[in-house]
């Protein structure tokens, strides 16, 4: 009788209980409206882990943190457990962390050749995403060290030679890689890239090593032909300069210095927008490019082909012709009107030219010397006002060049 009366106080008991649940929500029960992101939060059913882990808000975490990074564990758990961690990072593709974390497993140094392989070809997949390819290789090579047969080891290895285009290194790991595994698609695909850039690389190089012999030969035929002439070079960048100790010399021996010193490339690089510079034709003929100074205007003219046959009067007729230029303004630039001169950049003088000179005699002069690749000449309007006040101002060698 009193174990009945004891059972129905016990049922009514649960009845009072059930029906105080029914009217009362449970303290610890998820909000209905922002249930997913309270679930997010249990350790087991997170999507991504936080940034940084605050034993405060995330106790859970930092308790299985602790237990991950337990220094009483054997170092292969130690290291298995950081490769997990690795690969959870790396599955969300934070490879930063990941590389961290596999990192971390290395430093245990565990006896497991194979968990070893695995930590460094994971890391090596870390830092190829990162596009850091020479890490990459190197965990490549580590990995294949401790076990040559690991197929991810040899793909990854040849994938970062292709990157860096080192593909004859790309077919020896696509050939170690088919010998483990000789029907994998993805290395076969490599191995045939690789040789086809290869090739393609060889033959680049050839095109580019006969292209630079050609370029040679002409360079050299062409300051064959401008020594042959006596013509002088001066480097844009070190003028040549009279010095005390040089006033004795013959000028004839100063020029020759001069040649002597400028006669390389540099010396014909022309310093015009145009960047034409001095070659030889099939036939022999050097051709300059020529700029005409017209202090009294403040204008140039460029002539980027002046052969150096032709004379100055075959080019000013064409430039002074039937068309005058717009900055003419009084009309006085007709060829018969015009006095042509070059200057000697060692004294400073001016030496006149005769119009129907050729181009190769003037050159050829003891004094004229060419400056950056550029014969440069000044035009004056004979008689003019402009032209004597000019020469009054310079030293002027009247004795005109034919």
């Amino acid at each position: 009788m009193t174990s009945h009366i004891q059972d129905n106080e016990s049922d009514d008991g649960m009845d009072e209980f059930m029906d105080k649940f029914a009217t009362h929500k449970y303290k610890g029960a998820f909000n209905e409206d922002k249930w997913e992101e309270e679930f997010d939060k249990i350790p087991m059913f997170m999507k991504k882990a936080p940034e940084e882990i605050d034993p405060k808000t995330h106790p859970e975490l930092a308790c299985l943190q602790s237990i991950i990074h337990d220094d009483d564990r054997p170092p292969e758990e130690q290291a298995k457990s950081l490769k997990d961690e690795g690969n959870e990072y790396f599955k969300e593709k934070n490879y930063k962390k990941a590389i961290v974390a596999y990192t971390e497993g290395l430093k245990k140094k565990c006896s497991d050749t194979d968990l070893n392989t695995i930590l460094h070809t994971n890391r090596a997949a870390s830092h190829f995403h990162l596009g850091n390819m020479r890490s990459a290789l190197n965990d490549a090579v580590a990995a294949k060290k401790l076990k040559p047969d690991h197929l991810k080891a040899l793909i990854r290895g040849a994938q970062c030679c292709m990157e860096l285009r080192n593909y004859g290194d790309a077919l020896q790991w696509c050939e170690e890689g088919l010998r483990v595994q000789p029907k994998d698609r993805k290395l076969q695909e490599l191995r045939a890239t690789a040789d086809k850039l290869k090739r393609t690389m060889e033959r680049d190089a050839r095109k580019a090593k006969a292209k630079e012999k050609k370029d040679r030969c002409e360079r050299e035929a062409l300051l064959g032909a401008i020594q042959k002439r006596g013509i002088k070079l001066l480097k844009p960048e070190h003028p040549s300069k009279r010095s005390s100790d040089s006033e004795e010399d013959d000028e004839g021996d100063c020029g020759t210095a001069a040649a002597l010193a400028g006669m390389d490339l540099d010396g014909l690089c022309s310093q015009e927008a145009t960047g034409s510079r001095v070659f030889l034709d099939e036939h022999g003929t050097l051709h300059w490019p020529v700029l005409f100074l017209y202090p009294e205007h403040r204008q140039t003219d460029f002539i980027s082909a002046f052969n150096e046959s032709s004379s100055f009067t075959d080019h000013l007729t064409v430039m002074f012709g039937e068309e005058l230029p717009p900055w003419d303004i009084d009309r006085k630039y007709h060829p018969q009107n015009l006095e042509l001169y070059f200057e000697d950049y060692e004294t400073e003088q001016l030496h006149q030219v005769e119009l129907e000179t050729t181009l190769l005699k003037v050159l050829q002069h003891d004094r004229c010397f060419v400056k950056a690749g550029t014969p440069s000449f000044i035009v004056l309007v004979k008689g003019s006002a402009f032209c004597k006040e000019f020469l009054s101002e310079k030293k002027v060698h009247r004795l005109k060049l034919k």
